[in-house]
């Protein structure tokens, strides 16, 4: 089977190793921090912490309206982005279904939804069954079960263990292998103190199984990338909003619907993972200059404090908080939040995710020019509690190229 059409990234060849590994905490993120070791919980502790201590106007009086448009025969995308960068509400599995829409998995035509999720989960299923292998079970070509021991004569030497030829089922087997292996001790670190992701219940092992599978696959799909430590992170808030619908069909199939999602999300930014694009228009030096120039075009005061006379230039702090699209700043609630508003930007993730990242430095603007290098380079990579709706609102008004127009 050939690898690519609609589900490979375009990327030039890469040799594969962790871009990220010394940028990533060790103790698996901002739960870790907050929780300590010791401390479980389940999301929904903390989702009901986080509404309550938020001072965002209450997203469910969005609901009336959102149900309008949902119900629309023909969704109105413009709609949508405005809804959703302004809250989805929690629960009902609204945010799922938008998500959905937004990230190009669902077509806008109510009526062709339930043909798309099967022609979409069938084409999953069938890559998932193709592409992840177990020897094993291959049979070579004889097909059926046999009623005997296997004579040595009946196993193609490709399907011989021992076989190590680039076009032997157990080379590639061998070399999903250790890129599994990364996975699952990514996996293991993945929100630590969340019983969703973390722990040896059934449902947990569940959970990481399928999101092994879909990074698995995508590394498959995408030599060129492979997989880079910290994609774990960006999929988890996917895997996580589309677990938690109500509609169990729908929760189901989660697997499948978060890896189209995944690859949607990625396709723009994939870049950001790979170290020889680095200095690409689209890789991340160019990404980290683009919020360099967006602070100063803010706060050109702030600007110069933090890089010309601290020294403190985003490498040291932006690159964890756009490569992983902030899931390290944030608890996973705020950081669904954050994604609405992501996901909701007319002109797309990355810009707004930019504002953001701006706008994050504004919050602590006093801290930033009251501190010097040290004190502000441990201030944003352990970026402190804010105020997530005045964050956004200032995400907001930051000015852009696009929204200063010809001067």
């Amino acid at each position: 089977m050939q690898l690519g059409g609609k589900f490979k990234l375009k990327v030039r060849a890469l040799s594969r190793h962790d871009h990220l590994g010394s940028f990533l905490p060790a103790n698996g993120g901002p739960e870790g921090r907050d929780g300590g070791a010791d401390s479980v919980y389940d999301f929904g502790e903390e989702m009901a912490t986080f509404l309550a201590d938020s001072s965002e106007v209450d997203a469910d009086d969005q609901g009336p309206e959102l149900d309008s448009e949902i119900s629309q025969k023909v969704m109105n995308l413009e709609a949508l982005q405005r809804i959703a960068s302004r809250g989805i509400p929690w629960g009902g599995g609204m945010r799922a279904l938008v998500w959905k829409l937004l990230l190009g998995y669902l077509p806008e035509d109510r009526d062709s939804w339930d043909g798309a999720l099967v022609e979409k989960r069938e084409a999953y299923a069938k890559l998932r069954s193709e592409l992840i292998l177990n020897p094993s079970e291959s049979g070579g070509e004889q097909g059926g079960a046999a009623d005997g021991p296997l004579e040595r004569r009946e196993i193609p030497d490709g399907d011989h263990p021992l076989c190590l030829g680039e076009d032997s089922i157990w080379h590639r087997y061998f070399q999903d292998a250790e890129i599994a292996t990364q996975i699952d001790r990514d996996l293991e670190r993945t929100h630590p103190n969340s019983r969703f992701f973390a722990g040896d219940s059934k449902s947990s092992r569940i959970n990481r199984e399928s999101m092994r599978s879909i990074l698995l696959l995508f590394a498959k799909l995408n030599p060129a990338v492979s997989y880079v430590q910290g994609m774990n992170e960006v999929l988890a808030p996917l895997f996580y909003v589309f677990s938690s619908d109500p509609d169990a069909q729908q929760a189901s199939d989660a697997e499948a619907d978060s890896f189209f999602c995944f690859v949607s999300l990625l396709s723009n930014s994939v870049d950001h993972f790979c170290p020889h694009l680095d200095n690409s228009p689209k890789g991340i030096l160019s990404t980290l200059a683009d919020l360099s120039q967006l602070l100063k075009a803010n706060d050109e005061e702030l600007w110069r404090h933090l890089e010309l006379s601290n020294k403190v230039r985003p490498q040291f702090y932006a690159f964890r908080w756009i490569t992983l699209l902030l899931t390290q700043e944030f608890g996973l609630p705020a950081v669904i939040r954050i994604w609405d508003a992501l996901l909701g930007n007319p002109s797309g993730v990355q810009e707004m995710l930019l504002r953001v990242c701006c706008a994050m430095l504004l919050c602590v603007r006093r801290e930033l020019l009251e501190g010097d290098f040290m004190a502000n380079v441990k201030l944003l990579q352990s970026y402190p509690r804010v105020d997530l709706e005045r964050l956004l609102n200032v995400a907001g008004q930051v000015v852009t190229p696009q929204s200063r127009g010809p001067t």
